[in-house]
């Protein structure tokens, strides 16, 4: 699908009017479970016991951390909602029966994991009826809480953030990443080529969810990123809104997938009209 450059950002939907108790409910289990799930995979990374294996490319990486971490958040939710559907990168899918449905990513940025960088985390949001109202994405190696509930604002660490209030595209700090797939990256490589003259600088740290709380934290001013999938930005795009930060589309090249384009409200329309002037 093509996105003028003026098309409005992706929609958070009409308002749930009964879903506040509900979502604070949600968000008072994820929290918990994403720190638990965080430090169970942080320690399995101190301790040096990692098999990997490849999924989709030779250079999209899981280890038994991400499919243990998947399996603890399950569980853990299980426990308390066993009526809740689930969706989880590591393949866990269930329908359920209840309207509420789990988005999980047990490691966000696998690869950063691995090779004991920071920035890779555990990602876990909550959707009502569709609609995503609570979100908690943990960052292990700095133990960094990023939590947000529809309505309610973001949190770090128990402490409300907010985007940052840069004004001008060419003062911006990006950050992006780049898919698993060669010929994926190399055209990303070439949209980056023409963008990296208009912005401050680019930062590439390798985590979907840390980058939406790093925006949301005004740590950066913008992010975008194609070929993504629902548990990479189901809770740091709710934090990041919650933030004050606007999120929405680009379209990609010809025959690529619309990207995911994210930014502080003033700075959010000048990134996309560039993105979208780059693909044509």
């Amino acid at each position: 699908m093509t996105v003028s450059p003026d098309a409005a950002p992706l929609a958070d939907a009409a308002p749930l009017a009964d879903a506040a108790p509900l979502a604070e409910q949600l968000l008072a289990i994820a929290v918990p479970i994403a720190r638990r799930a965080g430090e169970m995979v942080r320690n399995g990374r101190a301790a040096g016991r990692i098999d990997v294996d490849t999924k989709s490319s030779a250079t999209d990486m899981v280890t038994q951390f991400d499919t243990a971490s998947e399996r603890l958040i399950v569980d853990a939710i299980l426990e308390s909602r066993p009526d809740d559907g689930f969706v989880g990168e590591e393949g866990t899918e269930v329908t359920g029966s209840s309207g509420v449905r789990w988005i999980i990513d047990p490691i966000d940025g696998t690869t950063n994991f691995l090779y004991d960088l920071p920035g890779y985390n555990v990602s876990i949001a909550a959707a009502v009826d569709g609609i995503v109202v609570a979100g908690a994405v943990y960052l292990p190696t700095a133990d960094e809480m990023f939590c947000a509930k529809r309505g309610g604002g973001a949190q770090l660490n128990g402490r409300a953030i907010r985007c940052g209030d840069t004004t001008e595209l060419s003062q911006a700090l990006v950050a992006t990443g780049f898919s698993y797939h060669r010929e994926s990256r190399l055209s990303q490589a070439a949209r980056l080529g023409v963008l990296i003259g208009s912005v401050r600088d680019i930062r590439r740290l390798g985590a979907a969810a840390a980058d939406l709380c790093h925006l949301a934290a005004g740590r950066v001013d913008a992010y975008y990123e194609q070929y993504l999938h629902e548990w990479d930005t189901a809770a740091g795009g709710l934090i990041a809104r919650e933030a004050g930060a606007i999120v929405g589309t680009f379209n990609g090249f010809a025959g690529e997938p619309d990207g995911l384009v994210a930014a502080t409200p003033v700075l959010y329309p000048q990134l996309r009209a560039a993105l979208v002037s780059i693909s044509g």
